[in-house]
């Protein structure tokens, strides 16, 4: 595990945006007490971004980590989101607001969010990128990265184009490494190329890799490692990914993440062979696979809660889950039914894992719009 910034302590990452909820918002309480068993297992590394829980995690971050620990003992990541700035001129009043809702003064790393090639266009044509490397020398950012959603030709282009770029976080798990829409393999190979430190998102895929079948959590439980154990500590073995980021929902994710974290032992051969074996049993199922990062309901003009139709869809067709009609009514109870959907493609423009959502929300109302 390479260590190329000194000051992150571990290889495990603290990601806000699945933190613990409580009548529409975020259980400070919770979330404090999780962050104090982050903390003191060793690790300091918290990510955030504007849009995570509708705007409430960087404030939560505030009060549950800047408040109660000295700024120099924890690291901190937040994000330039596409959908906050129109211009230039907006982008430095933005990054403001985030350093006041965090109550910091510095970001330890800012990242461009979820670049792709259309995105990445536009952050060129509004100078995102000079204004963060400007904003880091001024002491406002200590490292300056992206995030990124595309193919490892874009990729590619976007380190070749700034080279000043520090690290790339990318989507890499045992799902996802070969999988032609991803591209995790050949993406991480592109920052391998480049010489840059990898911070790994979504290595259990949303939750789809603890929520496995049965046939596929027999193969995992046969290495003994449980499905999240076996989920990061596959993406923490690669060279050069410095960081694997969990979004942690209680305090048993976070204190079973940190017990096979803190004592990192990298994947073995006969792991990495079940590790296709499992993908092998997923890809003959009818999984739907949604990590349920919720950038597709932001714009939805019908108000649909689209992972949560995906999710209840993934219990009923592969899981068999008896309840998924009644949490398909809870999750339509205000609206925003499958059928509803009116073909925008909105949702389908920022999904980072290029789902055809269109096509599978007719997929939903054929099995719950049944009236």
């Amino acid at each position: 595990m390479s260590r190329p910034f000194p000051e992150i302590k571990g290889n495990f990452g603290f990601g806000c945006m699945r933190l613990p909820m409580q009548g529409g918002k975020i259980d400070t309480a919770a979330f404090s007490a999780m962050t104090d068993a982050f903390m003191s297992a060793g690790f300091n590394y918290f990510d955030t971004a504007h849009g995570y829980h509708d705007g409430l995690s960087e404030p939560a971050i505030r009060e549950c980590v800047v408040k109660r620990y000295p700024r120099e003992s924890f690291v901190l990541t937040d994000k330039l989101t596409n959908e906050y700035f129109s211009c230039e001129e907006e982008i430095r009043p933005f990054f403001q607001k985030q350093l006041e809702l965090c109550g910091v003064e510095y970001f330890d790393f800012y990242l461009m969010h979820a670049q792709n090639a259309v995105y990445f266009e536009k952050y060129k044509k509004c100078r995102a990128y000079e204004t963060a490397l400007a904003l880091k020398k001024e002491g406002k950012i200590r490292h300056f990265g992206i995030s990124f959603h595309d193919s490892a030709e874009v990729l590619d282009r976007i380190l070749t184009e700034y080279p000043q770029i520090e690290a790339v976080q990318i989507q890499l798990n045992y799902a996802d490494a070969e999988d032609p829409a991803i591209q995790g393999r050949a993406c991480y190979d592109v920052c391998r190329k480049h010489n840059k430190p990898v911070i790994v998102m979504e290595p259990v895929k949303g939750g789809i890799l603890v929520r496995l079948p049965e046939t596929a959590k027999n193969i995992v439980a046969a290495t003994g490692s449980s499905p999240a154990a076996f989920a990061i500590r596959y993406a923490a073995s690669y060279d050069g990914v410095f960081m694997v980021l969990s979004g942690m929902s209680d305090m048993a994710q976070v204190n079973e993440n940190v017990c096979f974290m803190k004592d990192f032992i990298p994947f073995t051969q006969e792991e990495y062979d079940a590790a296709e074996r499992v993908v092998s049993v997923m890809k003959g199922g009818d999984l739907i696979p949604c990590t349920a990062c919720r950038y597709c309901t932001a714009g939805c003009p019908k108000h649909i809660a689209i992972p949560d139709l995906f999710s209840d869809m993934n219990a009923k067709t592969t899981y068999k889950d008896w309840n998924s009609d009644w949490y398909y009514g809870v999750h339509t109870g205000d609206g925003g039914r499958a059928a509803d959907c009116i073909g925008c493609g909105k949702c389908e423009k920022v999904c980072p894992q290029h789902l055809p959502i269109r096509a599978l929300l007719k997929k939903v109302s054929k099995v719950f719009d049944k009236q």
